[in-house]
């Protein structure tokens, strides 16, 4: 039965139309359409969009009568905004325009540089969750508090985020453990590692993770190479109560969702400010159920902080604002000179990791001793450990077999093993003269591991050879850039000649 009735002269049948448009609800309508000529609906207007009980706010595109994409007397809708209209084959939808938002009027007031309460900064969160902000209304948003949030702000708006998504609660458990990477570190793989130890030492840590923003990799698209991730709220739930701790995509349980929202329109104006980045880190651990969050601040000159006063800058930030809102935090300032691990991108990071965990000859040492610092970190903060003694009891539980003990069990809990994929295609890059590696530039081989399809194509990245400090000589081989097409290796080749620089001599 349609949701709205066909009497109604502002509805029109929806059909949908499959374009996948992320978090912005999107619907398309022809030229023609007496509803636009009759409201004055034009191309980019906000409309509303009602179908029974629930409502959305779209952004317009106009498709000419002329062509037959669209029938007279029909409605296209994204993919985010059939699903949230929940629709079926063959419903009704009725258009309007939208009521005005109150809450621009803060993101005005925010422009000119005004505080903004707890309250006002809730109806923002709300507003753009429920989709009555464009892209235009979010990036102003974003940037009116770009680098301009003090610390009471940053703290309303993370407890805002918190507020209008999903909490995860463990009753009976007073400690909740969880660590996040600020990033621009590419292979910094340490969460499964850590999470296996952490929890094979009887710790709870509910690991919940996102795919890739902007890297060649995220550890849900790792963990998605070993062992499913995308698991809903009663199965994070039953593999925590089950093993003391998960390995999941938070995408499934709507952990502070606004959030991914403004990462989208953060990500295309690249725009990354400190308040929001705490605010986006600090939500999601509090929406887990964290009582206790271990943060990893890498700097280096090619990492995303790039110096130490930028890095006390923003670990007295995060100790801040966790203070406020009850959360113990430890910021812990780490080397991102360079990248960490054997392999940029998720099949080569997922072998990186199981080495790790299995102990075996050819794991890469740089990030065995980078989980061991951050997991023994977190045995001492949630007090299991005395200070000083948490790296040796980490490094105990990895060399005695019980992290790998513990991670097979969460993976099997999870459903299973899979099998690691090899990439089909393969170039390998040798130095072209004698000398010693000075630099690698973290951001350059992220960049060309994206090129070469990661980590969309999950196969897809590098094996690097070198560290800075190595000597090598006139053919040895530097990298090997690995692809799924011979396309995309085209592409990344294509990069790298135009990047020579990546690697830096003395």
């Amino acid at each position: 039965m349609s949701k709205q009735s066909a009497n109604d002269p502002n509805s029109l049948k929806a059909i949908r139309i499959g374009i996948d448009t992320y978090q912005e609800s999107v619907v398309y309508m022809r030229d023609d359409c007496h509803i636009c000529r009759a409201e004055g609906f034009g191309v980019q207007t906000r409309v509303q969009v009602q179908a029974g009980g629930h409502s959305v706010i779209a952004r317009l595109n106009v498709v000419e009568s002329l062509s037959a994409i669209l029938p007279a007397g029909q409605i296209g809708l994204s993919k985010i905004a059939w699903d949230r209209l929940g629709l079926e084959d063959g419903d009704r939808v009725s258009i309007s325009h939208p009521d005005w938002v109150n809450s621009l009027s803060y993101v005005r007031s925010k422009i000119f540089e005004h505080p903004l309460n707890q309250r006002q900064l809730l109806a923002i969160v709300s507003d753009v969750l429920h989709g009555r902000y464009t892209d235009v209304h979010i990036a102003s948003f974003l940037t009116a508090c770009a680098n301009r949030l003090n610390i009471d702000e940053t703290a309303y708006l993370t407890q805002a985020m918190v507020d209008v998504g999903s909490r995860l609660e463990w009753p009976g458990t007073d400690i909740v453990v969880d660590k996040h990477c600020i990033g621009g570190l590419p292979g910094n793989r340490t969460t499964p590692i850590v999470v296996s130890i952490v929890t094979a030492a009887g710790l709870t840590m509910p690991k919940t993770s996102s795919r890739s923003i902007t890297s060649p990799a995220g550890t849900a698209d790792t963990m998605e190479v070993i062992t499913p991730v995308d698991l809903d709220l009663e199965q994070i739930q039953s593999v925590v109560r089950e093993q003391g701790g998960c390995l999941a995509w938070g995408g499934n349980v709507s952990l502070s969702p606004v959030d991914d929202i403004l990462i989208r329109v953060e990500k295309a104006i690249d725009l990354d400010s400190e308040g929001q980045l705490v605010a986006s880190v600090l939500s999601k651990k509090i929406a887990a159920g964290s009582t206790h969050v271990l943060i990893d601040i890498p700097v280096g000159r090619t990492a995303k902080i790039r110096s130490r006063s930028d890095a006390l800058g923003l670990k007295r930030v995060f100790e801040q604002v966790g203070e406020r809102l009850g959360l113990i935090v430890r910021p812990v300032i780490t080397d991102g000179s360079q990248p960490i691990g054997q392999g940029i991108g998720p099949a080569f990071e997922a072998q990186d990791v199981l080495a790790v965990l299995g102990n075996r000859q050819d794991a890469p040492p740089d990030l065995r001793e980078r989980a061991l610092l951050l997991a023994g970190q977190i045995l001492e903060m949630a007090g299991l450990e005395p200070t000083g003694a948490g790296v040796g009891r980490a490094a105990r539980l990895l060399s005695s077999g019980a992290a790998w003990n513990k991670f097979k069990a969460i993976c099997e809990a999870q459903g299973g093993f899979r099998e690691i994929p090899e990439p089909q295609f393969r170039h390998l890059a040798v130095a072209d003269s004698d000398g010693r590696v000075k630099a690698i530039d973290n951001r350059k081989l992220a960049n060309l591991a994206k090129f070469a399809g990661a980590p969309n194509a999950k196969a897809a990245g590098i094996r690097i050879f070198i560290k800075a400090g190595d000597s090598v000589s006139k053919g040895d081989p530097l990298l090997e850039l690995c692809a799924e097409t011979q396309g995309e290796l085209r592409y990344a080749m294509y990069y790298l000649q135009q990047n020579s620089k990546y690697i830096q001599f003395y």
